[in-house]
């Protein structure tokens, strides 16, 4: 079987309904980032720039993201929205399976990558060889098995279906990380719930996103980190 759970095509149809917008006041690793230090950050699978930019105003000038799809006048149109000087974000296009970087980076992060692909501890081991000496890890994935994961089956069970939810246990992922080497790593479910539907062309999808919304907003009055509530696990490690 193909590691990849995704293609070309998928991304380009996913990003063609996206909205370019300012980058977010606050994220959902703001807790996380305080211990990153470095000169020098990487995204895989950071098309088109939204947590590059982030830690470029936050964390480090040295920039990169790296995405077998980048389309470089978004992201420079990204860069222009976020007043950041045009071309501060490096773009790597590569298959991440077939990169061969001549550097190490300090931070190396990724969001909603790594359950795209049936061998999380391949994707995983991947990440850690970009860390330097003194690297810091900090990878975040979805976690759709549990109320999330009921919503995407009910909505876009093709969404669902693009994701490896093997990679999404707790258990498997202490594992890798054992198994890895790194001294320092943590496993955690985030606290507030959410649920969510990916952007999609047409109307429908746009009332259902709306709505899924709102309901998003009554849940987060329950508070609960667990497997059936948390919407996204991270992990953390370094050097």
């Amino acid at each position: 079987m193909q590691n990849e759970l995704t293609d070309r095509d998928h991304w380009a149809n996913y990003w063609s309904n996206y909205k370019y917008e300012k980058i977010p006041a606050k994220t959902i690793y703001d807790k996380y980032i305080h211990n990153l230090k470095g000169d020098s950050f990487i995204e895989i699978g950071g098309f088109p720039g939204i947590n590059a930019a982030y830690f470029y105003k936050k964390i480090c000038k040295d920039v990169t993201l790296l995405d077998f799809y980048v389309d470089k006048a978004i992201v420079g149109k990204f860069e222009q929205i976020n007043s950041i000087p045009t071309g501060s974000i490096k773009c790597i296009e590569s298959d991440f399976f077939l990169f061969e970087g001549a550097r190490t980076y300090d931070i190396v992060f990724s969001m909603g990558f790594i359950e795209h692909f049936e061998n999380t501890k391949d994707v995983i081991d991947r990440h850690i060889r970009l860390l330097s000496d003194t690297g810091r890890l900090l990878i975040i994935l979805p976690n759709l098995r549990g109320l999330n994961g009921c919503v995407q089956w009910l909505f876009d069970r093709k969404n669902l279906y693009s994701h490896n939810l093997e990679s999404m246990k707790i258990d498997n992922l202490k594992t890798i990380l054992k198994l890895s080497g790194l001294p320092i790593w943590k496993v955690e479910y985030t606290r507030k719930p959410m649920v969510w539907l990916e952007p999609k062309a047409g109307v429908q999808n746009a009332i259902m996103r709306k709505l899924i919304k709102g309901f998003s907003y009554f849940i987060k009055l329950f508070p609960i980190k667990s497997r059936l509530f948390s919407p996204y696990i991270i992990l953390t490690a370094s050097r």
